[in-house]
């Protein structure tokens, strides 16, 4: 679906991934974009970032169904990426992750259905796969929700579709920034020695949104082919002087990323930017069946295993821009 006299709605839409995507559609002959977020003071320093007549701003929780109901009247397409993401937050306030991770949702889901919105694309992560802390099981109980959402539309044109890739290089939260703050300090901390990661910018997140609202039939998860990067090259390529200190793993954090698993492999197609997982439900249309491009047995997108590496070199090429 194109974004031209379109009106788009982004729960939590004043991130950075919501503030990069709102930029890229103004690109577009767009009628609307509503930012759907519970901080006032987010939205208001947005709005002078912005200063544009064709954005709205919507104070509202995804928990609150009568206020997204409110929200949604007249909106074409959902960007959902409003959620819990801090992990030591969700361990420790395990329910309220719940509720807004879960809840919130299917709130967005059966909102989205009522109000005949056509196209919804959730924001997923890297460790809604084979998770292993709280904020993990939350999104990938989402990823569940929204792909059976397409199972009771009934007759209305409103689709669902997930996106998911893993940490956005730059964005808040992200090692980078964090790199970049402690670096005066002399001492990079470091899990571990193995630790690897996915490497994608903001700006390939947006556009591969954009590119999946395009794609999608209702019902995939899409994920990016992005290199891979040790964190400890990452370390050496931002700040060569400094010295690095193993610190350990911390609780609920993994050694590597993944993002299609074994069993995800067997219902998954290969495109030559990005694989595609396929639900396995009777209403899927089979739509890839003449797409022959299947995975092999045993396979799993990981990022120890990938085939496309940064080196040195290459991330300190890529952080001058971030």
């Amino acid at each position: 679906m194109g974004l031209s006299g379109k009106t788009i709605l982004v729960t939590g839409g004043t991130g950075s991934f919501g503030k990069k995507f709102v930029k890229k559609s103004l690109e577009y002959d767009i009628k609307k974009i509503i930012i759907f977020s519970r901080d006032e003071l987010k939205q208001f320093e947005m709005a002078q970032e912005f200063k544009e007549s064709k954005i709205r701003f919507f104070i509202g929780d995804v928990r609150d169904k009568e206020r997204l109901f409110r929200a949604f009247d007249g909106v074409d397409i959902v960007i959902h990426a409003a959620a819990m993401k801090q992990v030591p937050a969700c361990e420790y306030n395990p329910f309220e992750a719940v509720k807004t991770n879960i809840q919130g949702a299917q709130n967005v889901i059966e909102t989205a259905i009522d109000r005949e919105v056509k196209r919804v694309i959730a924001l997923s992560t890297d460790k809604a796969c084979s998770p292993v802390n709280l904020y993990g099981a939350t999104k990938l109980a989402s990823d569940k929700l929204f792909v059976a959402a397409n199972s009771y539309v009934g007759d209305k044109e409103t689709r669902f579709s997930v996106v998911r890739y893993g940490n956005v290089v730059g964005s808040r939260g992200s090692v980078v920034p964090f790199f970049k703050k402690i670096r005066p300090t002399g001492v990079l901390p470091i899990t571990d020695t193995r630790m690897t990661r996915f490497w994608i910018t903001l700006d390939q997140g947006v556009q591969f949104v954009l590119d999946s609202l395009q794609r999608m039939n209702g019902g995939e998860i899409f994920v990016p082919k992005i290199p891979s990067m040790k964190v400890v090259d990452l370390a050496k390529a931002m700040a060569p002087e400094c010295k690095i200190d193993i610190v350990g793993i911390r609780p609920g954090e993994k050694l590597h990323e993944a993002m299609i698993t074994e069993n995800d492999a067997r219902n998954t197609v290969e495109f030559e930017s990005y694989y595609v997982i396929q639900p396995e439900f009777p209403w899927w249309s089979h739509v890839y069946e003449n797409h022959v491009k299947r995975l092999p047995e045993g396979f799993k997108y990981t990022s120890d295993t990938n085939t496309h590496w940064l080196s040195i070199e290459d991330l300190r090429k890529l952080i001058k821009d971030i």
